[in-house]
């Protein structure tokens, strides 16, 4: 896989982050950062339109699940939001979550959600080259960027996402 990020600056956590979270997941279409809000905006996509009542029933259980994690978890996120747009054919459905309660497992939470929910149209890219050892790098990356983008007040918008198998990042 390639990577590239458009921009003049350095590399920062945040660019890492976006990053290792496309490479870790190819479930996840696209992805941004808001640091106004300090909001994380994943974008999955399926092939297909979804009906208002299969929408809602996926934005129920999505939801639900991620309330009783961090329930679980003794967390108060400040934003958990899911919405979603049909165009063409697909399906986009974006959830946005606060960087202060995020963690790596909410990530992997989010990503197996959706696989069981959507798996046979859940646009995906392939990844075979990684191995299991390369996953637990790209996990433990997360965690740590995460760590470093809660602790760091970065004012770089970002936007990134997958085309033809390379990771693009962009500064907005």
């Amino acid at each position: 896989m390639d990577f590239r990020y458009k921009g003049k600056e350095d590399v920062t956590s945040s660019v890492s982050l976006l990053i290792s979270i496309l490479i870790r997941h190819p479930e996840v279409a696209k992805i941004n950062f808001d640091p106004d809000r300090q909001v994380l905006r994943f974008t999955f996509i399926y092939a297909g339109t979804l009906g208002i009542t299969e929408l809602d029933g996926l934005k129920n259980k999505i939801l639900t699940s991620i309330e009783i994690y961090n329930s679980l978890e003794g967390k108060k996120p400040e934003v958990v939001y899911l919405e979603y747009k049909q165009s063409e054919g697909f399906t986009m459905i974006e959830i946005q979550r606060d960087v202060d309660t995020l963690v790596q497992e909410e990530i992997a939470l989010m990503v197996e959600l959706f696989r069981q929910y959507i798996n046979n149209k859940l646009v995906t890219e392939e990844t075979d080259h990684l191995i299991d050892e390369d996953l637990v790098v790209q996990e433990e990356l997360i965690e740590h960027m995460l760590e470093s983008v809660k602790a760091k007040s970065e004012n770089k918008r970002l936007y990134a996402f997958r085309e033809e198998g390379r990771v693009l990042v962009f500064n907005k």
